[in-house]
């Protein structure tokens, strides 16, 4: 039994930091149709995404501002994810379970001012290469198999989510040698 019930409010104590195990293994695929249990969880980490973008809930709860959360991130061993984030004028809200990346493009992007994690408590500055345009097969929340197209900024923070569930964070990506480097090879340009 876990503790996210509709009333459950995460703050950032119940964010797992870099360095625990749980951030570096594969997550379990969650069973379909979904549990109540799994619905709570998936609607307590969209409400957080909602109280981290309201400049007011924010302060209020010292919470730091993210456009996704992976259930791994609040110490679940599921994979599922809830992502909220404005991409030209609307807001785009999901709550993704088992997603696979089914198809993508070949040119990449990145974040110019890199990329940043609600579990790493530090600056890590780098490119972070990305597919430019993803599709995702996945459930929501009613347990119905889902496809949805993403692009640019939605495709970076779907690949995001996607690595946790994976164990990978995204400073994996990052070239060691040289953090600003390109990869060779490919057609990759700043999403700004």
């Amino acid at each position: 039994m876990n503790k996210f019930h509709p009333d459950y409010i995460i703050k950032m104590k119940d964010i797992v930091k870099e360095g625990s195990e749980i951030l570096r293994k594969k997550t379990e695929e969650v069973k379909v149709p979904v549990s109540n249990e799994d619905k709570n969880a998936l609607l307590c980490m969209l409400q957080y995404l909602k109280n981290s973008q309201d400049p007011d809930l924010s302060k209020k709860y010292n919470l730091r501002p993210g456009s996704g959360l992976s259930a791994n991130q609040i110490g679940l061993y599921k994979r599922m994810f809830a992502a909220l984030f404005e991409d030209g004028q609307k807001d785009n809200e999901y709550m993704l379970i088992n997603p696979k990346i089914i198809s993508h493009s070949l040119n990449m992007i990145y974040l110019p001012q890199g990329e940043g994690c609600l579990s790493v408590d530090r600056e890590v500055t780098g490119i972070v290469p990305r597919y430019a345009r993803i599709k995702v097969k996945a459930f929501d929340i009613t347990g119905k198999e889902v496809i949805h197209n993403f692009r640019g900024y939605g495709s970076i923070v779907m690949q995001h989510e996607i690595d946790h569930l994976n164990g990978i964070m995204f400073y994996d990506r990052i070239n060691t040698e040289n953090p600003y480097k390109l990869p060779d090879n490919v057609d990759i340009r700043s999403l700004y």
